[in-house]
């Protein structure tokens, strides 16, 4: 059995303890049993009244045990002193379970953060993959499903600082539906087919990618694998005259397009020219097409 060096030089057993040796023999320190005297979670036997040195008995090792077995379970020391006080088993139950729910709900927020931060991984090696100069390619892009927001302002009628604005609102949209602001790394914006056909270059709709298992009170949209034309390009006050461009050659080439337009933020960088917010876009329209178009060199000026 493990014993202080105090008791091992008196050659035996001590029931009584300082709170050094008290806390060697229970290997914490001594600022923590004092911090547990201070809240009442446990003090010690006795103090002495001329030289105020706390003792300890040998026995109160069980109650040291049982207040780190709680804590290591994540109890706070507030409830663990609300049980030992009640002495009620089943309120003890019924706390460790709710504990465990907590502990459960900790868990998927973690699991939420290692899948952003994988993502966010993922979206610089795309940013470092992806086709520069403004050459245009052909994605075969999977089944997503997107989280909307409509904004009620037409973004490409707008500058960056109407932009930031929009994207505050979408930020306390996503608090209130209580999506994971993981989410709000990757926001893009939908231009619908019908504006498109009309000749009319706007959008007023945000949304962001959710993940296939996300399920919340709030409506989402589902966009089935496809072929999309996709051209990248660094910042918003490039990416109209980006799409403006891919659109044309769409029409030029005769290309039909079957679905929106999409404007996907790849990544943002911790970068911040004139304090405006660093992007690399990618826009992509669904096109029909066939299997043996593979790419396309198409170089916008500048």
């Amino acid at each position: 059995m493990l014993l202080s060096s105090k008791a091992e030089r008196r050659g035996g057993y001590m029931e009584q303890l300082s709170i050094g040796e008290m806390a060697e023999l229970n290997q914490v320190s001594v600022q923590t049993l004092r911090y547990y005297d201070s809240i009442g979670l446990l003090e010690p036997e006795r103090t002495d009244e001329m030289t105020g040195y706390r003792y300890y008995d040998i026995k109160q090792c069980a109650r040291l045990d049982m207040i780190q077995y709680l804590k290591n379970m994540g109890m706070p020391l507030a409830l663990i002193l609300q049980q030992f006080r009640k002495e009620d088993l089943e309120l003890c139950r019924e706390a460790l379970i709710r504990q465990g729910e907590e502990l459960e709900r900790k868990i998927a927020e973690l699991e939420r953060m290692r899948k952003s931060l994988g993502a966010c991984v993922d979206n610089y090696r795309r940013y470092r993959e992806a086709p520069k100069n403004g050459r245009i390619v052909l994605e075969r892009l999977p089944e997503r499903r997107l989280f909307l927001y409509d904004g009620k302002i037409d973004i490409y009628q707008n500058n960056i600082a109407t932009w930031e604005y929009i994207l505050r609102q979408l930020k306390r949209h996503i608090l209130l539906k209580r999506l994971p602001m993981s989410y709000f790394c990757n926001v893009g914006t939908v231009m619908r087919k019908a504006v498109m056909d009309a000749g009319r270059f706007e959008s007023t709709e945000l949304f962001v990618f959710v993940d296939e298992g996300f399920a919340a009170d709030a409506p989402l949209e589902t966009i089935p694998a496809h072929p999309y034309l996709c051209v990248y390009c660094d910042g918003f006050d490039r990416e109209k005259d980006y799409a403006a461009r891919l659109l044309a050659f769409v029409r030029e080439r005769g290309y039909e397009i079957v679905g929106d337009y999409l404007c996907e933020v790849v990544v943002e960088f911790p970068v911040f020219p004139q304090n405006e917010r660093n992007m690399f876009i990618k826009l992509q329209v669904p096109i029909k097409t066939f299997d043996s178009i593979v790419a396309i060199d198409f170089k916008l000026p500048g």
